[in-house]
């Protein structure tokens, strides 16, 4: 089932023969795909406390996607229920003057996971390939070396022991312009809008283009790259909770063992 939303390394990719909606492809029915969602959500639960428990795992979690493409619904909804002492979310916004005066990974390495853990990155390091890129604020000799270096620290991380799961969450241009037009039109939402959004719509193809390179360059088998239908949030849950699920069960994890003598304490 992931094969047809994997990208597959070094090839040439195009978002726009990538079917947004994705309900389809899942070969589960609204309500059907709902309700299996449910119980991915109660195992991803148990894995996350296992992991924790076992204090050996640790599982990085990229998330790249358009303004509205759903990044902070994804986390609310997939990992509602797992414990945050051993999940946490890093945001990834416009670089501070003391970051801009390191490296562009030195922030980034600073947030990966410690064992047990599980940390999900609100975007990431991949927005030095994407919005440099795409506002020219760095030239193309340097943003293109990037590729290389994100290449070779994602191979670190897994050499050291973390698990890399990348998804970018795809929303087509008309999904975008409903998703906008409603955070204009409730007030509850206007937090949510920001005018330089519709700047970064009126550059889609750029931006496409830009995600296109990236996803091909540095989907790898140690640190893939999965494009995730998410027009229906519904089909973008039950994808992402089935590779997590998927994920960390194949970890073979175990409890740590107990104290000895636990079988003659009593509780007074």
């Amino acid at each position: 089932m992931f094969d047809s939303i994997l990208v597959k390394p070094d090839q040439m990719y195009s978002l726009a023969n990538v079917d947004a909606d994705g309900d389809g492809v899942i070969g589960l029915e609204k309500e059907e795909a709902k309700k299996a969602f449910e119980k991915l959500n109660k195992k991803l639960e148990s894995l996350q406390e296992l992991m924790y428990a076992e204090g050996k795992r640790k599982l990085l979690v990229v998330l790249q996607g358009m303004d509205t493409s759903g990044k902070d619904s994804t986390i609310r909804q997939v990992f509602e229920h797992v414990n945050p002492q051993g999940v946490k979310v890093a945001s990834f916004k416009v670089p501070t003057p003391q970051e801009m005066a390191h490296d562009y990974l030195w922030r980034i390495h600073q947030r990966t996971p410690g064992s047990g853990e599980i940390v999900i990155f609100n975007r990431s390091h991949y927005e030095d390939v994407l919005v440099v890129r795409v506002h020219n604020l760095v030239p193309e000799e340097r943003w293109q070396k990037r590729f290389e270096h994100i290449r070779e620290f994602e191979k670190m991380l897994t050499d050291e022991g973390t698990t890399i799961l990348k998804f970018y969450l795809h929303i087509d241009k008309d999904e975008q312009k409903k998703r906008l037009q409603e955070r204009l039109d409730t007030p509850e939402k206007h937090w949510k809008f920001n005018i330089g959004d519709l700047k970064e719509r009126a550059i889609w193809d750029q931006y496409q283009k830009a995600y296109e390179e990236a996803l091909a360059r540095t989907s790898r088998p140690w640190a893939p790259w999965y494009v995730i239908p998410s027009n229906r949030k519904w089909v973008r849950n039950y994808y992402i909770a089935s590779i997590l699920v998927d994920t960390l069960e194949g970890f073979k994890m175990k409890f740590p063992p107990a104290e000895e003598g636990l079988d003659s304490v009593v509780i007074e």
